[in-house]
């Protein structure tokens, strides 16, 4: 009956990171820096957070939008962070995590054959979303402005079906961000069009040169924003699965009938938990930032000593390396890798045809799991 199974679906594939780290699993003495998952324990307040919401039986359904003791502080956090403005009863949603956030703003926006602007390369999560909901993803090729998606690329692929497009930054797999002035080119852009900006910002704790600038900040285009964030990354909260919407109260709404018969609400210990995190745990969040400076620092370092380049991440925790590949394919290259080397990194086609003769490697490891993997990738270059 495989048949009758919707096209949509069908047709949409296991993430290339996932689909390599999986295909490379049987091997035995591999050093994986592979996954973006912070290798920090969740803070041991928010972990007790969650636990006294158990025993204090606070386990049953929360308002659709989350607590209003979360959404404001998520309020409070945007604005003390950001300088960001939005309302907690209006305009504010707490979600099952970030990933949620950008499903439900995209089947909320989008119709069948609208396209979505994506820098390429991206994170692979973002396609299967939009063709889920009907739309059409158009990869914009970023490469030539150090994987910046710049105003003048986005207004050399606006056409009359263009309902979005994505702001990922810091940037998965690329750790490049945006600066002010061209956050502010791209409002210029946008702010003559009905377009929306789904600014997904889940690293934004995570920058080590400059504060982390939104482009929901710019009045201009403020009424065309969606912006996503979350806990996972900034508090170690992956498994936690608490996410946030930031919306004008006009499309929050409608935002929120979308969520409301998806998931009814975020889970309720979750969001005790993450309480605590955005109320208390600033330091905690800190502390791994500066830990994640100190390992790119190092991996930077390391890899320039043996002749590779990489765009220069000024936040997340990725180095995107163009690699040698001898005539083979990315993919190809990163089995060889594996086989020869016992170092595993994401080829960069993972994250669309932009990202041939790139790897991507995650330092959200300890440095003795970086120094061990970087001692095998330069024996193997040697």
């Amino acid at each position: 009956m495989e048949h009758l199974i919707n096209p949509a679906v069908k047709n949409i594939e296991i993430s290339g990171i996932r689909r390599f780290f999986n295909m490379v699993s049987h091997y035995e003495d591999v050093v994986s820096l592979t996954i973006g998952q912070p290798d920090f324990p969740t803070p041991e307040a928010v972990k007790q957070a969650g636990i006294q919401a158990i025993e204090n039986n606070q386990t049953s359904y929360t308002h659709n939008a989350g607590l209003i003791e979360l959404r404001r502080a998520v309020q409070h956090h945007a604005a003390a962070s950001y300088g960001l403005s939005y309302d907690a009863e209006q305009e504010i949603i707490i979600t099952v995590g970030a990933s949620e956030a950008l499903d439900l703003s995209l089947r909320t926006i989008l119709h069948p054959g609208d396209e979505v602007i994506l820098p390429g390369p991206v994170y692979p999560g973002y396609e299967p979303l939009i063709r889920l909901a009907g739309g059409i993803p158009v990869f914009a090729d970023t490469s030539a402005e150090g994987f910046k998606l710049t105003g003048d690329i986005i207004q050399s692929h606006v056409t009359e079906k263009t309902k979005a497009v994505i702001l990922p930054y810091p940037s998965n797999p690329t750790g490049v961000s945006l600066t002010e002035d061209e956050l502010k080119d791209i409002a210029d852009v946008i702010k003559k069009k009905e377009i929306f900006l789904i600014a997904d910002e889940i690293y934004s704790e995570l920058v080590y040169e400059r504060p982390h600038t939104s482009i929901a900040s710019i009045p201009d285009v403020r009424d065309n924003v969606i912006v996503v964030n979350g806990v996972s990354k900034s508090h170690s909260m992956t498994g936690w699965r608490i996410g946030y919407l930031l919306a004008p109260e006009w499309l929050s709404r409608h935002l929120l009938k979308v969520h409301q018969y998806n998931v009814s609400c975020a889970t309720s210990i979750s969001q005790y938990a993450a309480l605590e995190a955005l109320s208390n745990q600033k330091q905690e969040a800190e502390n791994m930032r500066d830990a994640y400076k100190e390992r790119r620092d190092y991996a930077a370092g390391r890899l320039k000593q043996m002749g590779l380049s990489f765009a220069q991440p000024d936040g997340a925790f990725y180095l995107f390396i163009q690699f040698p590949l001898d005539g083979k394919t990315t993919t190809d290259k990163a089995v060889e890798l594996v086989e020869e080397a016992g170092l595993a990194l994401v080829p960069g086609d993972a994250f669309s045809t932009y990202g041939e003769g790139y790897m991507r490697l995650s330092y959200a490891y300890s440095m003795e799991t970086l120094k061990k993997g970087l001692d095998r990738l330069e024996k193997y270059l040697k």
